[in-house]
């Protein structure tokens, strides 16, 4: 059976030392921490803990675990965020099932939130196998995940292109699904496979990540998503003050991907458009 030997964690990371210290002393696998530009102890943290450090000069966001994923030698990459880690046995059981499906590229895990181990409402999505169990996928097939939970088949990954520079972080994880999905790629929720999330009690403002969130549903609908989607999730937006802030946010940014749409196949958007958004 394959250890924990044949995955790496990566984990993106900033001005968030105390959470990082208390993640990487619980994980499983060899890390790599990929700093974006922190002003903080996070470099400090990562040597002592032993972890291979990547310093960014500037903050990419979600991308920053492309750089991490590049980096690694394994054929396969956990990704977990610096107030996140798997459980015990989880990476080895990871890497076994990707071992025995060539063509999964993605494993997103159950996720524990807290002290308590509440469910997180999207594995409790997932679990209810909306898009069914098609052959030759280890469990549930999945459009969307959360990315401090998922393991993914490294060259897969980084062939389509990773996280995208652009989103920055939340709901970030949509755009690689669809890329993925488009490709040919099978995802799947894999239950036993767990992540504990403990979120930071210093988190980022709320209001300015449902601003972001928003933003981000709007670029994808318009990097990948049929032109009435684009409407639709734009005009249900405007409801709210995030919303309109997002929208407005997602206006500002199209000069920067105006040539990168690239709509997805039909199986594809009719996999998606049978789900809510996550």
């Amino acid at each position: 059976m394959p250890d924990a030997a044949d995955v790496t964690i990566v984990v993106a990371t900033r001005d968030r030392a105390p959470e990082l210290r208390r993640s990487l002393a619980r994980r499983t696998a060899p890390a790599i921490v990929v700093d974006n530009a922190s002003s903080d102890d996070t470099p400090r943290v990562a040597r002592e803990a032993g972890a291979r450090l990547i310093r960014l000069p500037r903050n990419l966001g979600a991308a920053a675990r492309n750089a991490g994923a590049r980096a690694a030698a394994t054929r396969y990459v956990a990704f977990a965020d610096d107030d996140s880690w798997w459980a015990p046995g989880a990476l080895e059981r990871a890497a076994a099932v990707l071992d025995a499906h060539p063509r999964t590229a993605l494993l997103a895990a159950r996720v524990l939130v807290g002290e308590e181990g509440r469910l997180e409402p999207v594995s409790q999505a997932m679990a209810r196998a909306p898009l069914g169990r098609p052959g030759g996928l280890p469990g549930p097939a999945i459009m969307g995940f959360l990315a401090c939970s998922v393991v993914v088949r490294r060259d897969a990954f980084l062939d389509a292109g990773g996280f995208s520079e652009v989103l920055h972080f939340g709901g970030e994880e949509e755009l690689l699904a669809l890329d993925l999905a488009a490709a040919g790629w099978g995802m799947a929720y894999l239950p036993e496979l767990v992540v504990h999330h403990h979120p930071s009690p210093h988190g980022r403002d709320p209001a300015a990540r449902r601003r972001r969130e928003v933003r981000n549903r709007v670029l994808t609908a318009w990097l990948r998503r049929p032109l009435p989607v684009l409407l639709r999730t734009a005009a249900g937006a405007l409801a709210s003050d995030h919303g309109r802030r997002g929208v407005a946010d997602a206006v500002r940014a199209l000069p920067a991907v105006a040539r990168d749409r690239r709509p997805v196949p039909r199986r594809v958007e009719a996999a998606r458009a049978a789900l809510p958004d996550y």
